[in-house]
């Protein structure tokens, strides 16, 4: 279901002729206010639908009146007890109510609701018992009641509701056991019970649930033997019965290779299934009691057996089997320190290692010798992506050491970080804890409230923990300290989520433990090492004597130009991994020329592959190129710490000696330029609508840089060969060599102006006037191209335009601008698509940028949710001929020439002619008296060649 809808439904159909409103959504409109009592007033009304808003209050009298049908009010601040007169809207089909504050008991005359087919009451904070009323609901298929303070045991009237195909229990506070009613409910096909208290019971008989594809009973106290029949449900695709006291074995799945099992935390024993070993869905059945030693090389990402078994739960057993964490110890620990979720970074004293592995429901993770994670469970409802277990923070971080909180690892069940080859002893563990998700503003973004528990050595230290709460506040840093005794060399801290709190806020999926760092010290401190002070001695004296050889080199210049790249460098708080130039030849086979994908003005771009088998592209300054040290610098200082879909991501970079280097994600589709305009060698045809998405694609980019990052950049160079298509041809926007920094108090280029003739703005490109609208121009010029499949600066009109863009302007004032569609796409395309693309580019390429609109609002006229302004021409500029005729004549001189060297524009503010070809302003517009030298250079392609 989308997260955001603004619909009005209405009906005319009626005899009387009259249009009756029957439907309003509005989900995730950050709606302020209360509910409106004027909904009564619409006779034929019957959906109401105000899921992710901010409203306030309780649900008005006047309600009853209405023939609703379907009422969802979920992810608000509603308040109050559930009314009981709730009980006479008996049209209601569905109710739901989750994510708010409704407290008190469910009142019986909810019972009288006996058409309800959905009752959802998640996510409150609900007490007392369910009222035997409900019963009389009948018809009732889907009953949720998760993530509430409910007393007593879970009632049997459940067995009433025939038709139930979904149940919902977790973290509601009600107490076991199970009952044995349960079996009547044959119609279930998602069955959720967890975290109940009270007593424990056997395993219920769930055989006649036939239909049933979603099964857990977790943290429920069940006992006894594994029940046989549950793995040979053909239907079943999870099953999660983790954190009970389940023993025996597992037999073999019978027709349900995909079915994803989660027996972590039981007393399962017996030898380690093979099926278990060769099947390839996700398998967590850590913590166990099983036999025997698996073999190796049957470990893979998705199954988890840390301490699966017996003679696993001693770390310190001398093994082989790397994927289980039992190999010995090189040597004692006295610290740890982990950046969870993030790289490694270094933070005052203290080296954070990297914990950058993608999440997984069944993931086991080894980090060299001395910890290993262990991570449970999937999140629900969702696309359970990998990423989703890795948060990052969605705004800017003003806390100290910020970059530690950046990212933070999550689990939606349980998080186990597991330290070894501790020496024994006393240690402070401090928890590092920062809210980077959940929102704390007016909107549906900050009613998320996550809640967990965590565990030292077993003990429970913290008790349904809310960060939020505790911080107080979202991105602020909370750190608290414990103590802990290590006996056996080893020291566990359990995250674990026992279905309290909300799933649904800000969007579903929300949920589970989040940890930001782990610091790990001993309260004593290490034995002195005499054998690091002998090795100390024996390399003091050629360390001298290399310090005197750098010395004399550096002195004679013969180290100046790393010194001054690394000078240049200094001082940037870079966001980005470090490769050595080893690493990178072997990716590259030593820079083979048979892996050169592209070459320009900085130098070549290769593409490689990493040992874990990362496609990277390599992009390799030429040791001759002063002004690409400058732009290298400036590449890695602008998009280190940029994270958004349509941008190219930076792996990190490598200096070394007069090696410069960028690794990049690698770009299976090469550029849109190659796509668009290079058919002889592409075997690329865009088709329409993924030409509408790779235009959205870089207005969204380039509206992240403008008003959503935590800077706020102009490209500067926005142009089709430097948009890159991934294997999904999602435009990724690359190349920030020249990018800056946007200052609303300077806004004019005091000295070096640099762009791509046919991109760049007039008023930067006469004046030196830069702002995120000169980036706004060069989107219109590449939306201009990709609808027409032609490239601005070397289409030669026959008619006497001087470019794309010229003929453009003149096909609109003519009424004729559809004529530019490429001709390629035939009939196939969206007419209203490709019209509106075409107004926004006319719009966004105005020769006043004050008419430029901003990034966010072009791409809202792109996407159709924001009405195009008339496009205004100036033909003073655009419809004047003998303008451009200095421009056409300087494209024939170079035509005449035989010039294929690809030309960028820059220029300079002294009056010292460095470029092979002048072209003073005022030839193309009038200009100060102080003219401005247009200076050629081959820094850039000036044509849409590859």
């Amino acid at each position: 279901m989308p997260q955001y809808n603004n619909t009005i439904l209405c009906n005319c159909t009626g005899l009387d002729g009259v249009c009756h409103v029957v439907r309003i959504i509005l989900k995730g409109q950050d709606l302020d206010g209360v509910l409106p009592p004027s909904i009564a007033k619409l006779p034929f009304f019957k959906e109401l639908d105000l899921t992710r808003n901010y409203l306030s209050g309780n649900i008005p009298r006047e309600w009853v009146s209405t023939k609703l049908e379907i009422l969802s009010i979920s992810v608000n601040r509603l308040t109050g007890q559930i009314p009981s007169y709730m009980g006479g809207m008996t049209s209601l089909k569905y109710l739901n109510l989750e994510n708010n504050m409704f407290y008190g008991p469910v009142p019986a005359e909810l019972g009288n609701l006996v058409d309800l087919e959905s009752l959802i009451l998640s996510a409150n904070n609900l007490s007392g018992s369910l009222p035997q009323n409900l019963t009389m609901i009948t018809n009732l298929t889907d009953f949720r009641i998760s993530g509430n303070n409910f007393s007593g045991k879970i009632p049997s009237l459940i067995q009433n509701w025939k038709g139930l195909k979904r149940l919902e229990i977790q973290g509601s506070g009600l107490e076991g056991p199970i009952p044995s009613s349960i079996s009547a409910l044959t119609n279930l096909i998602d069955l959720r019970i967890s975290d109940i208290l009270g007593e424990g019971s056997d395993f219920p008989n769930l055989q006649n649930m036939t239909k049933i594809q979603y099964l857990t009973l977790r943290n429920c106290n069940l006992s006894g033997p594994f029940p046989d029949y549950i793995v040979q449900m053909g239907t079943l695709f999870i099953l999660d019965l983790s954190f009970n006291r389940l023993t025996g074995n597992l037999p073999i799945p019978t027709n349900n290779e995909y079915l994803a099992v989660c027996m972590a935390n039981n007393l399962l024993n017996g030898p380690i299934p093979d099926w278990i070993m060769n099947r390839k869905s996700p398998t967590d059945v850590s913590y166990n009691n099983f036999s025997g030693t698996p073999d190796p090389r049957a470990c893979r990402d998705n199954l988890n057996l840390f301490k699966s078994t017996s003679r696993g739960k001693d770390l310190k057993a001398v093994e082989s089997l790397e994927c289980l964490g039992n190999y010995g110890c090189s040597k004692d620990h006295y610290s740890l320190h982990i950046n969870c979720g993030g790289r490694e970074i270094t933070i005052g004293k203290f080296r954070y290692e990297a914990d950058e592995k993608n999440g997984g429901e069944a993931l086991y993770v080894t980090s060299k010798d001395n910890w290993v994670l262990s991570s449970t469970g999937r999140f629900r409802d969702t696309n359970n992506a990998l990423d989703q277990f890795i948060a990052k923070n969605v705004s800017v971080l003003s806390m100290n050491n910020s970059e530690l909180y950046t990212s933070a690892r999550l689990s939606p069940l349980s998080l186990t970080y597991y330290a070894r080859c501790l020496a024994k002893g006393n240690y402070t563990v401090k928890l590092h804890f920062a809210e980077i998700v959940i929102r704390d503003n007016r909107s549906f973004q900050s009613l998320g409230r996550r809640i967990f528990d965590v565990y030292i050595q077993g003990e429970l230290v913290l008790k349904d923990f809310e960060i939020k709460k505790k911080a107080p506040g979202v991105d602020k840093v909370l750190i608290t300290p414990f103590k802990a005794v290590v006996k056996d060399g080893t020291l566990e801290i359990l995250f674990q989520w026992v279905g309290k709190g909300t799933t649904a806020a800000p969007h579903r999926g929300i949920f589970g433990p989040l940890i930001s760092a782990i610091d790990v010290e001993a309260d004593f401190k290490p034995p002195i090492d005499w054998k690091k002070f002998i090795v100390a001695g024996a390399v003091v004296f050629p360390l001298l004597l290399i310090f005197i050889i750098v010395g004399i080199l550096w002195w004679k210049g013969c180290l100046g130009g790393r010194i001054l790249r690394e000078k240049d460098l200094k001082g940037l708080d870079l966001q980005t991994g470090s490769f050595t130039l080893r690493q990178l030849r072997a990716a590259t086979n030593n820079f083979d020329s048979a892996n050169k994908i592209g070459e320009g003005g900085f130098g070549s771009v290769y593409k490689g592959e990493l040992l874990d088998g990362t496609i990277i592209a390599v992009k390799q300054l030429s040791s001759k190129s002063r002004q690409g040290n400058r732009e290298f610098v400036t590449e890695i200082g602008m998009i280190s710490g940029l994270r958004h879909p349509n941008l190219v991501k930076l792996y990190g970079c490598c200096v070394e000696g007069n090696q410069l280097l960028l690794v990049y994600e690698y770009m299976e589709n090469n550029s849109l330029a190659h796509a668009l305009f290079d058919s002889e060698t592409s075997s690329l045809m865009l088709d329409w609508a993924t030409r509408q998405k790779i235009c959205v694609g870089i207005a969204r980019g380039l509206a992240f840089l403008h008003e959503e990052s935590p800077l706020r950049i102009i490209h500067r160079d926005i142009k089709a060969t430097n948009v890159l298509l991934d294997r999904d041809l999602n435009a990724k926007i690359s190349d920030f060599g020249l990018a800056k920094l946007f200052e609303e108090d300077n806004t004019h280029v005091s000295t070096r102006i640099a762009g791509t003739i046919g991109y760049m703005a007039p008023e930067y490109a006469l004046w030196g006037y830069l702002t995120e609208k000169a980036d706004v121009y060069s989107f219109g010029v590449v939306a201009l191209e990709i609808v027409s499949g032609r490239c601005n600066t070397s289409y030669r009109p026959k008619n006497d335009a001087v470019c794309l863009l010229d003929w453009a302007f003149i096909l609109h004032q003519r009424g004729n601008l559809m004529e530019i569609v490429d001709p390629r796409l035939g009939f196939e395309f969206n007419v209203e698509e490709a019209e509106r693309m075409l107004k926004v580019a006319l719009l966004c390429t105005n020769a006043s940028p004050t008419i430029r609109p901003t990034m966010s609002a072009a791409l809202s006229m792109l996407e159709g949710q924001k009405s195009i302004e008339e496009v205004v021409s100036d033909p003073s500029i655009y419809a004047d001929g003998m303008r451009f005729k200095p421009l056409k004549n300087h494209h024939q001189q170079i035509s005449h020439d035989g010039s294929s060297t690809s030309q960028a524009l820059t220029f300079s503010s002294d009056n010292t002619g460095v470029g092979s070809s002048t072209i003073s302003g005022h030839d193309l517009y009038p200009i100060n008296p102080e003219s401005t030298n247009f200076k050629l250079s081959e820094t850039s392609p000036l044509s849409c060649q590859w």
